[in-house]
């Protein structure tokens, strides 16, 4: 019927410019619109609910009295549709917190499926705010807890919505990748819908490249699926893409029939942004088609209805907005109530316990301090007494030291006199010999023949004698019990030695003249010179300190 007028009053270029730039304002509002909504999951509130304030009362209603019961589940399932409901409603910060308080819950409860589905919503909600990382780190725990449980759906669901992170990114390869894998998972599970929708989806991607006959393929295809399984709702936005694909390659009468289907769908099912849509489209093809008129008139009607529903939006939105500030400000108040409660109550308990406590605690002092004072008397008995055996005992054992230090003298006494009575011994019998050896030694050298072999034979038997090693070992036992650790101390504080050298040592710790040193180790003086120096290197003493007083220290 526009188009007679049309033909009759042409429209002038102005009208025709201000179409375009109206029919590009009510696309963006739409497509603004679209985004807004949380695509819908089998756990998800509506997507237009028709009276959140009221809805939001009953979910929290319902919340407080399954917190009342204890069932925790359930009280999260609650907090995840209002988190819903606001997230659909575009108050991102108040779903976040209650999306968050449901997450928390299913943890605890190791809730797998509920967690994952509250994952998806968080990711959706990371996602709407710009915050394509987090919204990723969401959806791969949820997929994770899907494969876990073997749930296709499930994964199909997560892989669709990281796909279209890709999308949005451009990065078309991996948005295929995962659409594809959606699709598998969709398929496995017989899930029609599911599978309807990742068509589209494709579709979309392959309209984004502008390869239109691959995207009107799959589009064609989600068409298909929906009308098996009568889903009207979905069929709505797959005509309209169906009709934007074919506008864009020029077909703009088929695009107009699709446009005209999808405002039939969407008129039956009641989906005013959808009518709007499709408003829009059929402005579209009409101004392609250079029937202005029509195109003015349907981009009206458009404006209209987008008008009306941003109109009614908002006025829910006030609604939420104060039924939301109303709930936070009466759980406030009772949150303040119940906290006054509280401290009264733990007032008046500590009160009572204190002055319970006062009385408890006077009435033990008053024990303790009579039981203390019979037990100090008894002690003061036990003290004395106690006093009066350690006193005698201290007195035995002072004379029993005492005697035993007296012993010890004794004994000290008798083994040093029995260690130098046992050295000047050996040092007359080593005298003897050694003068013994001497007056053989002048006889060898006689002209006497006869006798010579016989005397070199018994001066080699004194050589040995003042050689032997058994009388050592006697001189070295009585010389520890006198110098009790001497070889000890000695080993630690210098390098191996040898038992000539320990013998020597020994002998200058006992004060030893080297005249007698030589004589008891049967050498001669020089020679005792030379050992002598040679000890001081393997004991590390330094050119000017004395040996012997070096010795007598340790």
């Amino acid at each position: 019927m526009y188009t007679g007028r049309a033909q009759k009053h042409p429209v002038p270029p102005v009208l025709f410019g201000i179409i375009l730039i109206l029919i590009w304002m009510i696309s963006a509002l739409h497509s603004s619109a679209q985004t807004s909504q949380l695509v819908e999951t089998e756990h998800t509130i509506s997507a237009s609910p028709q009276n959140p304030d009221s809805l939001l009362l009953q979910l929290k209603a319902n919340y407080n009295s399954s917190v009342k019961q204890s069932n925790e589940k359930e009280a999260a399932g609650y907090l995840q549709q209002i988190g819903g409901l606001l997230f659909i409603s575009g108050h991102y910060p108040q779903s976040l917190d209650y999306l968050l308080q449901a997450e928390k819950i299913y943890r605890n409860l190791n809730e797998k499926k509920s967690l994952a589905e509250n994952l998806n919503m968080l990711g959706e909600l990371y996602y709407r705010t710009r915050r394509p990382q987090l919204a990723r780190k969401q959806y791969d725990e949820a997929l994770g807890i899907y494969k876990n449980l073997k749930q296709e759906s499930g994964k199909a669901e997560i892989y669709g919505r990281i796909g279209h992170l890709y999308e949005k990114r451009e990065m078309y390869d991996s948005a295929f990748y995962f659409q594809q894998k959606a699709l598998q998972s969709y398929q496995l599970d017989r899930h029609i819908d599911g599978a309807a929708k990742i068509y589209e989806n494709i579709g979309s991607i392959y309209e984004d490249l502008e390869k239109y006959d691959s995207a009107f393929f799959y589009f064609n295809k989600a068409h298909a699926l929906n009308a098996q399984t009568h889903n009207a709702r979905a069929q709505v936005e797959v005509v309209n893409n169906l009709g934007d694909v074919l506008r864009k390659t020029g077909q703009f009468r088929e695009g107009l029939k699709y446009s005209m289907q999808s405002l039939q769908l969407a008129q039956s099912n009641g989906e005013r942004y959808q009518i709007s849509s499709a408003y829009n489209d059929m402005a579209k093809a009409y101004n392609l088609l250079s029937r202005n008129d029509s195109a003015f008139h349907y981009l009206t009607l458009s404006r209209s209805l987008l008008n009306d529903i941003y109109s009614e939006e908002s006025n829910k939105q006030l609604a939420l907005l104060q039924t939301l500030y109303e709930i936070e400000k009466k759980d406030n108040e009772i949150a303040q109530l119940t906290q006054a409660r509280r401290i009264d109550t733990l007032i008046s308990i500590a009160t009572v316990v204190v002055i319970i406590l006062v009385i408890v605690v006077a009435a033990l002092i008053i024990s303790q301090q009579r039981l203390k004072i019979r037990n100090e008397q008894k002690l003061r008995a036990q003290h004395k007494q106690v006093y009066e055996a350690q006193n005698q005992l201290m007195e035995v054992e002072l004379k029993n030291k005492k005697l035993e230090e007296e012993n010890l003298k004794q004994q000290l006494e008798t083994k040093t006199q029995e260690l130098s009575s046992y050295t000047l011994h050996i040092i007359r019998k080593n005298q003897l010999l050694e003068d013994l050896r001497t007056k053989l030694d002048e006889m060898i050298k006689d002209d006497k023949r006869d006798q010579r072999k016989q005397i070199k034979s018994l001066s080699e038997q004194i050589s040995e004698g003042l050689q032997d090693n058994q009388h050592w070992e006697e001189f070295r036992g009585i010389f520890e019990q006198v110098h009790q650790s001497f070889f000890d101390r000695l080993q630690l504080q210098t390098g191996p030695l040898t038992a000539n050298d320990l013998r020597l040592i020994a002998l200058i710790k006992m004060n030893l003249t080297s005249t007698d040193i030589a004589t008891l180790l049967g050498i001669s003086q020089d020679s005792l010179r030379v050992i002598r120096h040679r000890l001081r290197k393997k004991l590390n003493i330094a050119a000017g300190d004395n040996l012997s007083a070096y010795i007598q220290s340790i």
